[in-house]
């Protein structure tokens, strides 16, 4: 027992330098990060041997300069205590392009370059300004298509599901998914409207909202958010709180909800019935709410399915996809979460998958339990969506015991 002892100890001697490295690391890259979004590019568009004019040198690198002061300010001022649109509108642009420009410069920087050398196109110099106009070229078109993706109303994604304990008067329910809608800075009362639309042509029999529905307080996107009240189930509206209801007074968006005539499932569960057999539908509150501070708000499932029968299938609505460890120990047959946007702006989802279990689609957890990930119905902060389509998700609930199609 000792030696065991003696052994753990000195290895977590070896990871403590480690681990306080680390944590340094973590602590400094709010600061290193913007750094490195506008230098990287600054210096493979002006610097790294396309010997432009002075004039072109200085003006371009300015504006970099610009980039890198303006951008954090902007932010602060949108996204801290003044919450001033315009400014969130500013930075939040800036940040997804610099994001762009860095991803490009690095990929076209090294390897277009590298290609060039080895097919032995042009000179230094010729290679370094082909490599530039590529970035540019490559970053604008991007970011032209990831903001039409972004502003424009999310295509449906339909898909059937299979349940092994769904019974066969449930089978053909159908259920819609929204989340994400980040209403924001940027005005999207239109918009809100035309998902609401679109997800009344689905005839849901459960339409459900897992979080993340603004980017502010409840009394100040209200506009943004009241078409939901016209959203159409024939059985139920069912929300549950994101992590960011929990910046913007998540109680308020609870309340607010309930107004607008959906149901918040803070802990709690409904039964959903048809044809003689019944659909446990329960929701958590985000992994982040206990951190709140708020009280009474905590993701508990347990308390979610108290009174439910053991027997039946459950849909779970939990924001974050990293609940589902939680779902397969609670014999969950169903998550549904949102949170990730699929990454949003390529290649971030690389980060995102750090975090998260799962970046979007339908996946198999456990022996029971599957998990269907949205990438989100409207985008947070910089307004583009890159590689990552925003979705409506159908999603039809199958039983193994359905009669077969004629």
């Amino acid at each position: 027992m000792t030696d065991t002892s003696e052994a753990r100890s000195a290895d977590n001697a070896a990871h403590a330098p480690r681990q306080s490295l680390l944590r340094r690391l973590m602590r400094y890259l709010p600061l290193i990060a913007p750094v490195l979004l506008w230098a990287v590019p600054c210096w493979v568009l002006l610097h790294a041997g396309q010997h432009w004019p002075l004039p072109v040198t200085l003006a371009g690198t300015a504006l970099f300069v610009l980039g890198l002061i303006g951008m954090p300010l902007a932010m602060m001022r949108g996204h801290g205590k003044r919450q001033q649109d315009w400014a969130a509108i500013v930075g939040d642009t800036l940040l997804g392009s610099s994001w762009v420009l860095f991803t490009w410069s690095v990929l076209l920087g090294v390897l277009l370059r590298l290609t060039l050398t080895v097919a032995g196109v042009g000179d230094g110099q010729e290679r370094a300004r082909i490599v530039t106009w590529a970035v540019l070229g490559t970053a604008a078109v991007l970011l032209t298509m990831g903001y039409a993706e972004a502003r424009r109303v999310p295509r449906v994604r339909r898909l059937d599901v299979q349940l092994p304990r769904l019974g066969a008067g449930l089978d053909g329910t159908r259920v819609a998914l929204i989340t994400d809608t980040h209403y924001g800075p940027l005005d999207r009362a239109r918009w809100s409207a035309q998902v609401c639309e679109t997800v009344n042509t689905l005839e849901a029999d459960l339409v459900c909202h897992t979080g993340d529905i603004a980017d502010g307080t409840a009394e100040r996107r209200r506009a943004q958010a009241a078409p939901l009240a016209t959203v159409r189930a024939t059985r139920a509206k069912v929300y549950v709180t994101g992590n960011h209801e929990y910046y913007s007074q998540a109680q308020g968006w609870v309340d607010l909800m309930d107004e607008l005539g959906w149901e918040p499932l803070r802990n709690r569960h409904l039964l959903l019935e048809r044809g003689g057999d019944t659909l446990v539908v329960a929701g958590v509150d985000d992994v982040t709410a206990e951190s709140s501070g708020l009280a009474g708000h905590r993701a508990h499932l347990a308390g979610a399915l108290d009174g439910a029968d053991p027997d039946l299938p459950v849909l779970l609505l939990a924001h974050q996809p990293k609940f589902i460890d939680r779902a397969v120990e609670g014999g969950v047959d169903l998550q549904l979460s949102g949170h990730t946007h699929g990454g949003q702006i390529w290649p971030f989802h690389h980060l995102v998958r750090l975090d998260q279990p799962a970046l979007a689609g339908l996946s198999r957890h456990g022996t029971r339990t599957l998990l269907y990930t949205s990438r989100g119905t409207g985008f947070w902060g910089p307004p583009f969506r890159v590689f990552a389509p925003s979705e409506i998700t159908l999603l039809v609930l199958r039983s193994p015991q359905r009669a077969p199609s004629p």
